[in-house]
């Protein structure tokens, strides 16, 4: 079962929910899809660490004796990421998005691929949980390729599957949703925060996968992401209250539900709540 973990932008709750869902699961796996900034291998501290092989995209060089000025290739290229100088391709590697249509399309056949990393994933273990991280390297367009390799090496097992996305809903959280069983949304109590679940609550509804809501950081008093998920008939799956212990925890890279108690609970009660939804069998005593 694979449940991915998203929200309209960063600092929502996205990683406070995965990791701690993930860290009450008997036996999960917890996958770091944020591969700009990936920071749930703070929480976990993964024991055993591997590094995989550098993942790779394919990136065009030209042959200067065979190129004969034609302008095709840069002609067709949408990103801008080839010039024409002296009659001759410059590519700018930075902004190449590795279609390979320069390659194709060359006439003179002067266009060749080879590789260029743009990452790693990492994987490593924390009590039952198995930790896999995709680690983007700066200044890379792309983290569509690290992530498809990421989701690629998931064993197929019993183990509860919990994708933590990329903050909004651009092509890397599509990515990370693409396989998904079920979806959390995770908001914020305050118009903006409606703004950003409405971001994500269409994006779902586009890839028609099933979903509910986790209100984070709730205080007393009217609550306009609740508001909206009423409008919209957005399953509320749990609350998180405004807590200055569960946020002192947090930020110092602590796993809560391992460190106090009524943490624990609720996020059994979340874990519990969500596997219902998605029809899973596994229901664990808070």
């Amino acid at each position: 079962m694979k449940i991915a973990v998203l929200s309209g932008k960063g600092g929502t709750g996205k990683t406070l929910v995965s990791v701690n869902l993930a860290a009450v699961a008997e036996s999960s796996r917890y996958i770091d899809c944020d591969v700009e900034e990936p920071n749930g291998h703070l929480f976990f501290k993964p024991q055993e660490l591997q590094t995989h092989n550098e993942v790779t995209v394919m990136i065009p060089s030209f042959d200067a004796d065979k190129c004969n000025g034609c302008r095709i290739c840069t002609d067709f290229c949408k990103f801008n990421a080839l010039a024409l100088v002296n009659d001759k391709p410059l590519l700018f590697p930075q902004i190449c998005h590795s279609c390979g249509g320069c390659s194709l399309l060359c006439p003179e056949k002067a266009v060749t691929l080879h590789p260029k990393p743009i990452g790693v994933i990492q994987e490593g273990v924390y009590r039952q949980v198995h930790v896999l991280t995709g680690i983007q390297n700066p200044g890379e367009p792309s983290g569509v390729p690290i992530i498809q390799r990421l989701l690629s090496i998931i064993p197929a097992d019993n183990r509860i599957n919990f994708i933590d996305c990329p903050p909004g809903s651009a092509c890397v959280v599509i990515e990370s949703i693409r396989d998904a069983d079920y979806c959390i949304l995770v908001a914020e109590p305050t118009l903006f925060g409606v703004h950003n679940l409405s971001m994500v609550h269409q994006l779902v509804r586009v890839f028609n996968k099933p979903f509910g809501a986790i209100l984070n950081k709730n205080l007393d008093g009217e609550n306009p992401a609740e508001y909206y998920c009423m409008e919209q008939r957005i399953p509320v799956l749990g609350r998180i209250p405004f807590n200055i212990e569960l946020g002192r925890l947090n930020s110092d890279g602590q796993i809560a539900a391992h460190e106090k108690p009524e943490f624990h609970k609720l996020f059994t009660q979340l874990l519990n709540r969500v596997v219902q939804e998605v029809g899973h069998e596994t229901i664990i005593n808070p």
